[in-house]
């Protein structure tokens, strides 16, 4: 009991979860989606969902607000630490088959895309076996790792993510709300170095809290501004000089770690791409895998801007 009570405090203690929307009138998304979804808590009933999109948009919190607002007994599991055959056939059959409080049961199955495709098929069995009192909310990042049969079963929606006003102003509230005294420049550093994830946002704001005072490192500051200097390298038109211009970027930010940036370019293709977005994103996935495992990050990087220049100029 003790240990319950205290994660339980660690958890309140975090702004990211202390702040997690709840209803339908504190979740910042889209007003066609949550019109769909608000049908659902009215009727109290659920389809199976397949919920999509970038990372830290909001699709857990959505997951975990429509089975706190209707009656049922859920299950939730994380299927990028649980992800195999024996965990759909054990865990999830287990709870899908046995008597609960409530008439509905639903399963939670967060970060769905991890879930090899062997366990995926015996999980498109189950959604089909208990489907007169079990419903599955999926979600993923990546929705084309999702088989098909699954994908057919279910009711599928893109979360787009807020557009950066919504997030400031939601940062702007939990600041005011922790009398945390702030300057609007500093939510704008944090929105746009973090953008589209509102879990970073807010967990990188929390971090960065002084003596009730948001304080922005310089280091977040250069991090922030590095990233947006090499998306606007991009954008030129200027191939003589880019790799140049991309190369001094990245000497004066002495950044070591490029996993931000990596995100940052897929999330932004569609407007560096130029008419070559798939090609680009083929190249953003082979660099990021060896970034992994290379000596020198640096030479990495750079050998994929060589070939992304090449690609969109």
């Amino acid at each position: 009991m003790d240990l319950e009570k205290n994660m339980n405090e660690i958890k309140h203690s975090l702004w990211v979860e202390k702040y997690r929307p709840t209803t339908m009138d504190t979740y910042i998304g889209n007003e066609h989606l949550k019109s769909k979804v608000s049908i659902y808590l009215e009727s109290g009933d659920l389809p199976h969902l397949l919920l999509y999109g970038k990372a830290g948009t909001g699709k857990t919190t959505l997951a975990k607000l429509l089975v706190n607002n209707i009656e049922c007994d859920y299950l939730y599991i994380n299927a990028s630490d649980e992800n195999s055959v024996e965990v759909v056939r054990d865990k999830v059959k287990n709870f899908a088959s046995t008597l609960g409080f409530q008439e509905l049961k639903v399963i939670i199955l967060d970060e769905c895309d991890y879930i090899t495709p062997n366990a995926q098929a015996a999980l498109r069995n189950l959604m089909e076996t208990f489907s007169k009192h079990c419903r599955f909310i999926l979600t993923c990042n990546y929705v084309e790792r999702i088989i098909d049969p699954i994908q057919s079963r279910c009711q599928s929606f893109q979360i787009i993510p807020p557009d950066r006003k919504q997030i400031a102003q939601h940062l702007s509230n939990i600041l005011t709300n922790e009398n945390v005294n702030y300057e609007l420049d500093n939510i704008v550093t944090i929105v746009n170095g973090s953008y589209p994830d509102i879990r970073r946002v807010i967990n990188s704001s929390q971090r960065q809290v002084v003596n009730g005072e948001l304080k922005i490192d310089e280091s977040t500051i250069i991090q922030n501004d590095y990233k947006l200097q090499v998306l606007e390298v991009l954008k030129t038109q200027d191939k003589k000089n880019s790799f140049k211009n991309i190369r001094q970027v990245l000497a004066d930010s002495k950044v070591t770690d490029f996993s931000d940036l990596f995100r940052l370019l897929f999330d932004t293709v569609d407007d560096w791409g130029k008419g070559h977005v798939a090609e680009c994103i083929l190249v953003l996935s082979r660099y990021q895998q060896s970034d992994a495992v290379v000596v020198d990050k640096e030479i990495n990087i750079m050998a994929m801007f060589v070939e992304v220049i090449g690609t969109i100029k």
